[in-house]
């Protein structure tokens, strides 16, 4: 019998990334960044599609095999957590984005990239 997890309404398989703390922070982080509302549309498309970048690239990793192939994948979802927070963080110095959400994105960014750095190192 498959292991079954509610996920936004619909049913789905639990899959390896599900498992993953790291994953469930992303999403988060993605959602923050969606909510921020950048009005500039190039920049909220870079924060965004960091972002979805962020999730994508855990799911990637979580699904390797290789150590060194988990830990490349990490180490990209590291890269664009820190993109997404530094384009909704250039979006509030512009004024788009209130200061309080763009606190939200770095809180959150900051806390994927601490989860992700030692998956990052498992490839020593």
């Amino acid at each position: 019998m498959n292991d079954i997890r509610v996920i936004h309404s619909a049913v789905q398989p639990v899959l390896p990334h599900h498992k993953l703390l790291a994953y469930g922070v992303a999403r988060e982080l993605l959602v923050a960044v969606v909510g921020c509302r950048i009005r500039d549309p190039k920049l909220r498309d870079q924060a965004v599609r960091a972002a979805q970048s962020v999730c994508l690239n855990c799911a990637e990793g979580a699904g390797r095999v290789t150590r060194a192939d988990k830990a490349r994948a990490f180490v990209v979802a590291r890269g664009e957590a820190l993109e997404a927070a530094a384009a909704v963080e250039i979006a509030s110095l512009c004024g788009e984005v209130p200061a309080e959400r763009a606190a939200e994105v770095a809180r959150l960014a900051e806390r994927v990239f601490a989860m992700l750095t030692p998956l990052c190192r498992s490839a020593s």
